[in-house]
């Protein structure tokens, strides 16, 4: 596997034995399943989470609406919108949370990867996942019961157009001899998280992931998921995961259980937060969207009270020296 010390994304979001904080879009409280997604408005809370010391935003890829799932993401196409927050950030990572491998060809997601690799400045964290919404597989005319294996098909190619000029690649959705793909990505590879267990073993998301990507658990049974993980493969891997968070006004308040996540006060949070640390996870990506207060007064908050305890690794890199030492 490569190492990406180097790599900006991978290293401002991932260190053995510390923890980082990010955001998933739509970077707000909404009700239903469609958020107002004002790009202006997202953009602006975007910068304002890298100039906070937060390692990443993270970008879904829901390709249609389907109610009885209840969520759209961030409505617009992740690789679109990816280069849009893109050029209006210079430091945080890039991730997706996650990628349908199953749903898109993956010479098409080789180079989108590979373009944002080069166009962020190496800032892009790849999630990866199968997909789970029957309808999409319906109107893509994929077999939802073969999503396992056309998810390590992608994983295979995808890595052999990175790594080889004009690789010879022969699978059930590619047939490739004589064409290249271009860019490369800058280290001839990309750091790629798998997204939950994605129909695969954790011995083979241990062998061919860069990192995993959970959900998440209470704090007891994570430990177990992460000590079976670390079991498996030499050396380290990140793990992270999703929160739901609504953060209450006081500051000391208790914590009351939401979808996914709690609400409480930001002392409880960096208990929390902590707690995790210690049993091995590396990074938490907020989601917002059952919050109760505007977003951008949450991101102020986390970042003036939270993100001290947890900072981006890389975050301080580019920044004056009187500034970091502030």
């Amino acid at each position: 596997m490569t190492n990406f010390d180097q790599h900006p994304g991978y290293s401002a979001m991932f260190k053995e034995g510390q923890l980082t904080l990010g955001f998933f879009f739509a970077i707000e409280s909404y009700q239903g399943a469609i958020p107002e997604m004002d790009v202006a408005s997202q953009v602006g809370i975007a910068k304002m989470a890298e100039s906070h010391g937060f390692a990443a935003l993270y970008f879904r890829d829901v390709p249609l609406h389907v109610p009885s799932f209840g969520d759209v993401g961030h409505i617009y196409d992740p690789w679109v919108f990816m280069g849009h927050v893109g050029a209006h950030t210079s430091r945080i990572a890039l991730a997706t949370g996650s990628i349908v491998t199953t749903l898109r060809h993956p010479l098409h997601v080789a180079k989108a990867a590979a373009s944002v690799d080069r166009l962020s400045n190496q800032r892009l964290v790849l999630g990866l996942a199968t997909g789970d919404r029957p309808t999409e597989f319906a109107a893509f005319n994929q077999s939802l019961d073969n999503r396992g294996e056309l998810f390590r098909e992608a994983l295979a190619v995808m890595r052999t157009a990175w790594r080889e000029d004009f690789p010879r690649v022969a699978t059930p959705r590619v047939d490739l001899s004589g064409g290249d793909t271009l860019p490369k990505p800058a280290l001839r590879d990309i750091p790629v998280l798998v997204t939950g267990n994605s129909r695969q073993s954790v011995a083979w998301i241990a062998q061919h992931a860069d990192g995993w990507l959970h959900y998440p658990q209470n704090v007891d049974p994570q430990a177990r998921t992460i000590r079976q993980w670390r079991s498996l493969h030499q050396g380290f891997k990140p793990f992270a995961q999703s929160l739901y968070i609504d953060l209450a006004e006081d500051p000391d308040a208790p914590p009351t259980p939401i979808f996914l996540g709690f609400k409480s006060g930001h002392r409880f949070l960096v208990e929390y937060l902590g707690a995790l640390r210690d049993i091995g996870v590396n990074h938490v990506g907020f989601n917002l969207k059952y919050g109760s207060r505007p977003a951008a007064e949450v991101v102020q908050e986390l970042g003036e009270f939270v993100v001290p305890h947890f900072p981006a690794h890389a975050a301080s890199r580019d920044l004056p020296k009187d500034e970091v030492e502030s």
